[in-house]
């Protein structure tokens, strides 16, 4: 992969910008989406994101993934599998629960399959049949159950994403992802995805340094610094506290481009996957040489 320049300083190379790429084709193409846009990170689904069921991976796939990830310099710890969206960790109902659940751990399973050390997963929704409290209780078990199956997937770690808040989804405040957490028996192996666009829709400040910094040091307050394990980069399209998931490209949303300028120079996001999922994906390449671009402008 090319550098991002001939000389890139130092807090560049500690950013690993990238977005979330097809696997149309086969797994092992993921990496190589990645590379075209000019990424250094890259998240993915691991098989059809609706459908339960799927082939089972083939060696020369697994092989071919592995090899296209060392060609062009990802490292495990800056790809990001996302899981099914059919999955909800806290469903109310025993068929549903024990169906993700199942469906989960042949995800973790694949990731370690691929090698790779993460797996970001929406936590759940209650489906207002239960209470939010409850639901959060079921997901911590779901995840403590998954971990402890399979001797596979002993080097794969949860990482929970925060949520808009929309329906009956948990997950929108850090006292809720801090719940979840706490219920988790294996705390090394389980962390924490921030959304921006999430973030906004479920009413946290991003609107200036200030408003940033805050609610910045709420989430270390009580979730804690060390639980973030990736960022998703998205600006989005509707206002603050709407609790709608509606991404936008960056600059071009409610939040505004400042936050991006924010994130790109701040150490508490060095080493870690900056994923974007705006929806105009003939973007990405431009956003994410505009994203390195910030990390010397002056804020």
């Amino acid at each position: 992969m090319k550098p991002i320049s001939t000389d890139p300083p130092d807090k560049i190379n500690k950013k690993y910008v990238g977005a979330h790429v097809s696997i149309s084709g086969g797994i092992e193409f993921a990496p190589l989406n990645a590379a075209k846009i000019g990424a250094r990170a890259f998240a993915l689904f691991l098989k059809n994101q609706r459908q339960w069921h799927a082939k089972d991976y083939d060696q020369n796939g697994i092989e071919a993934f592995k090899k296209n990830c060392a060609e062009h310099h990802f490292h495990p710890q800056h790809i990001l599998a996302h899981s099914s969206y059919l999955i909800n960790l806290g469903h109310p109902e025993s068929e549903g629960y024990e169906k993700s659940k199942s469906a989960f751990l042949d995800e973790i399973k694949r990731c370690e399959q691929l090698g790779l050390l993460y797996i970001n997963v929406h936590p759940g929704t209650h489906l207002k049949k239960i209470t939010p409290r409850e639901c959060m209780s079921r997901i911590a078990s779901a995840i403590n159950w998954t971990l402890e199956q399979s001797e596979q997937s002993k080097g794969v770690s949860v990482i929970i994403e925060n949520t808009a808040g929309q329906g009956s989804w948990v997950g929108q405040s850090f006292e809720e992802l801090a719940e979840i957490i706490d219920g988790v028996k294996d705390k090394s192996r389980v962390g924490v995805c921030l959304d921006t666009c999430h973030l906004h829709a479920a009413g946290y400040d991003l609107s200036s340094e200030a408003a940033f910094s805050e609610t910045m040091r709420q989430f270390n307050l009580v979730v804690g610094d060390r639980y973030l394990k990736g960022i998703h980069l998205n600006d989005a399209k509707s206002t603050q506290g709407s609790h709608l998931d509606r991404h936008h490209n960056l600059g071009k949303g409610e939040i505004g481009i400042k936050i991006f300028k924010l994130i790109m120079n701040d150490s508490r996001f060095d080493n870690i996957p900056l994923i974007l999922e705006t929806p105009d994906d003939s973007l990405w390449s431009n956003e994410i040489k505009k994203l390195y671009s910030f990390v010397t402008d002056k804020l």
